[in-house]
């Protein structure tokens, strides 16, 4: 920007000597008078009076003060004389006794205007730029310099339009930065403008440019004008780009501070208005956190010192900034966790036991181990807190079953679902640095509870899943794990929090999907379906009154008898546990509903002949005995993740060379165990007068129907080896029989799992004897007795008395007679087979 030599008025009227306008104190030069004055004649030898911090330019008024001795005697003697100096500026102004050689060798003639006297006895002078000079040789240095010097003409090499346009150019620049400018005054623009001399204009502008000393002894020194021209130009764009920053700067500076200001203003007098009204105010809140802090117990050590730290930088973050709502809520949510709280246990063992009679049908093991768990905790006072994972079918109450474990206990109960969870900051929480962040569900379920010790549920365990955002099974180890759960580290608290005595129940339909690790933690308390006892039962204490109440009956209304119940469960549901009943149940009582609502009737007693009425023709029949009314089809059992089921084998054989088909989208267990059969009934077919051609020109078709649903395992080995044998054989399965197990080349037969859903399943579709491998004989002890009832239970060791146990006695067809074929069929076979090079019997699995 411009430096302030446009105040040459104001330096002047302190001394008294007044001018009587601005244009005295800045004469402005036609063009002709500017011609005249540097064109002058210029003495050859001059007195040399050096500056140390300005250039002075022809045409240009300065003010300057002198106070050195030698500067003191020039100023003197010229003032007396023709008042013409030639003023050099020194290279470097901190040397006060200059010589020739510290001084610059172009400099300007100047004429002495006024002189003045200081009180402290130096002396001001206004000089005033007249030509340019250039030194040629120093002839004296005391009492002062003087030189031989010679004057330096400027090259005007510009005129006419572009003179015009170059002019005009500067004009506005410099008009631009005397407008943005706070120090320079705006008549200086005025003075711009009024100057007619393009090279007075070049030679004042620069006099006042905001560069260096050496930059404006490097302009005066040009001696083309357009060269000087363009440089001046240089500076000035340089300069209006400075200050344009500066003004952007300036103004957002100001706003910014206008409107804190106004924030400020609005919340103070917001924080009178709630002061005045007894609301809460900004101190008011950290107070009450203060407060509460205080009066929180069992806050660990390195909580409380991490909610006095917080507090600390609450108090000095404006509430306005972001960072305030962040603490505040971190600080809130450590105060708002039960630390060291803890629920009474009643640990009253009958009691416990009737709440969960009252609450569940069977389920006697479980019973068990919940009362085995409170003996323990009365006898020992303080224990940590089984992990407990009820696996089985759904529908048959696991979740249900936590509430009432809950009530035993008399503990506070939070349940939450894991099914589809797949982001491990789920279960850990999220960092406080991601906005929105938030303690993990573990923590927001304690947080619920009030308790450091409530009953917990981790629903559907199995279904977790896991991507790029983490496993949270993963996760779900340190917190599933007594021994180190006790120091709970969440990504949002990062403090240790103690879930030791926190108790929590899992549940899964299926175990294969929990990685063995999580699996090992936990203890595994299978809950089986329901037998059609249990069920009847179930209904009646139950789901009866629940949709009783549900419709808006009452017990007045609507009854139902045993049998209607009985023809529910066997012709409109098929399944484990009881939520199908329900629905069936809930139906029944909304068709009674609405005809009390319509006024047809007041009350109604459902019996079995109405069941068909309400909901309609029966959706599940028994068809194991139309199934099993020829040969090569045998009854097997399976298991399902819902519960156990019947499973059908077929068999049948066409004239071929020997080759395997099996269909019905089996797994390669199940295909071996096809494959096993064959060749035991292969290698024995003398014994079980079986034809040889029936492995030589019949191929073999195995089936399982549901071709849909994918089936595997080899429990279905027994049934497999039936199905062929009666094919093989002619001999008809009997129809009233099932069975499982596993068999091997050797002969035996092996155990399989899922035992007790298997022989529910079996009971479910009128079968009236099972057969099971006979090292499964220990799990069917473990079954109630009133549950296998009146069914018929063998057992298997090895494969040989399966077909007379299974098998009827009488065949329907001769075997010889069935699978005996035409010279002309061996022929085409072994034809074939000689063809090809292959051996005779070529097994086939689609």
């Amino acid at each position: 920007m411009f430096d302030q030599r446009f105040k040459i008025q104001t330096a002047f009227d302190d001394q008294g000597e007044n001018f009587d306008d601005f244009e005295q104190a800045i004469p402005l030069m036609s063009e002709e008078e500017e011609k005249k004055l540097t064109e002058s004649e210029v003495p050859d030898n001059l007195p040399i009076l050096p500056l140390k911090n300005t250039v002075l330019f022809p045409g240009v008024v300065v003010p300057i003060t002198v106070g050195r001795d030698r500067s003191l005697a020039l100023v003197k003697e010229a003032y007396e004389s023709d008042k013409t100096i030639g003023v050099v500026t020194q290279k470097d102004e901190s040397v006060e006794d200059p010589e020739p050689s510290d001084m610059y060798k172009y400099g300007t003639v100047a004429q002495i205007l006024k002189l003045i006297k200081m009180p402290d006895g130096s002396k001001s002078v206004v000089i005033q730029g007249r030509s340019v000079i250039e030194i040629e040789e120093f002839t004296q240095k005391d009492p002062f310099f003087r030189a031989d010097v010679k004057s330096v003409h400027q090259e005007m090499d510009i005129s006419g339009v572009e003179l015009d346009a170059s002019m005009r150019s500067i004009k506005e620049t410099a008009s631009k930065i005397v407008n943005l400018s706070p120090n320079i005054p705006s008549e200086a623009s005025i003075a711009i403008n009024n100057i007619s001399s393009p090279a007075f204009l070049l030679n004042f502008i620069s006099s006042n440019l905001q560069v260096s000393i050496a930059d404006k002894q490097g302009i005066l020194e040009i001696k083309k004008f357009s060269e000087r021209l363009e440089k001046v130009m240089e500076y000035l764009n340089k300069e209006l780009q400075v200050l344009n920053l500066s003004e952007e700067i300036r103004s957002k500076v100001k706003t910014d501070i206008d409107d804190q200001q106004r924030d400020f203003y609005l919340r103070q007098q917001m924080k009178a208005i709630q002061e005045a009204l007894g609301e809460d105010s900004e101190q008011q809140d950290i107070e009450k956190l203060k407060k509460r802090l205080a009066n929180k117990k069992g806050l660990s050590d390195d909580a409380k010192e991490t909610v006095e730290k917080e507090l600390q930088r609450l108090e000095m973050t404006p509430n306005s900034s972001p960072n305030y709502g962040i603490i505040h809520s971190y600080i809130e949510w450590i105060l708002d966790l039960p630390w060291g709280e803890f629920s009474d246990d009643k640990l009253d063992l009958k009691r416990a036991r009737k709440i969960l009679d009252e609450d569940h049908y069977g389920l006697e093991k479980v019973k068990k181990r919940i009362v085995e768990y409170l003996a323990v905790l009365k006898l020992k006072k303080d224990m940590k807190a089984p992990i407990l994972c009820f696996y089985g079918p759904p529908g048959v109450g696991k979740t249900s079953l936590g509430k009432s474990i809950a009530r035993a206990l008399n503990r506070e109960f939070e349940r939450f679902s894991l099914g589809g969870i797949h982001d491990e900051a789920e279960i850990r929480g999220h960092r406080r640095t991601y906005i929105g962040a938030l303690p993990g569900r573990i923590l927001r379920s304690m947080k619920k509870a009030g308790k450091g010790n409530p009953v917990m549920m981790l629903d559907e365990i199995d279904k977790v899943g896991s991507d790029f955002r983490g496993d949270p099974t993963s996760a779900l180890l340190e917190v599933l794990d007594p021994e180190q759960n006790d120091s709970f580290m969440d990504n949002y608290l990062e403090l240790e929090y103690d879930l030791s005595k926190v108790m929590f129940i899992a549940t899964a339909n299926s175990l294969d999907t929990i990685p063995a690790p999580l699996r090992d933690r936990m203890e595994i308390i299978n809950i089986s379906g329901y037998t059609q006892e249990e069920k009847i039962e179930i209904a009646k204490k139950y789901l009866i009154p629940k949709q009783i109440e549900e419709n808006g009956l009452s017990k007045k209304q609507f009854k139902i008898s045993n049998k209607a119940i009985e023809k529910i469960i066997d012709e409109y549901t098929r399944e484990s546990g009881v939520r199908g009943l329900e629905r069936q149940i809930g139906a029944v009582c909304r068709n009674v509903a609405a005809q009390i609502a319509s006024g047809d009737i007041e009350k109604m007693s459902v019996g079995v002949n109405d069941i068909q009425d309400i909901l309609g023709k029966r959706k599940f029949f028994s068809d194991v005995a139309e199934r099993t009314t020829v040969p090569g089809v045998a009854t097997g059992l399976a298991w399902t993740p819902y519960g156990g089921d019947i499973l059908f084998i077929e068999a049948s054989v066409s004239r071929g060379s020997g080759k395997l088909h099996i269909t019905g989208q089996l797994g390669d267990v199940m295909k071996e165990s096809a494959m096993l059969a064959i060749s035991y009934l292969r290698a024995r077919y003398e014994e079980l007068n079986i034809p040889e051609e029936a492995f030589k020109y019949w191929d073999l078709h195995i089936h399982v129907p549901q071709g849909a649903v994918p089936k595997d395992g080899p429990s279905a080995g027994v049934a497999l080896l039936s199905a062929v044998a009666s094919i093989f054989t002619q001999r008809k399965v009997k129809g009233t029989l099932a069975m499982t197990g596993e068999i091997t080349l050797r002969g035996l037969v092996l155990p399989v799992g899922g035992i007790k859903e298997k022989v529910l399943a079996a009971k479910r579709a009128g079968i009236e004897k099972v057969f099971l491998p006979k090292k499964n004989e220990k799990d069917v002890a473990e079954i109630e007795e009133d549950v296998i009832g009146n069914l018929k239970v063998e057992y298997l060791e090895r494969m040989e008395p399966i077909l007379d146990l299974i098998l009827e006695k009488e065949a329907v067809t001769d075997p010889n007679e069935f699978f005996k074929v035409p010279e002309s069929h061996k022929n085409q076979v072994a034809g074939s087979n000689s063809k090809n090079d292959s051996t005779k019997e070529v097994t086939v699995i689609d």
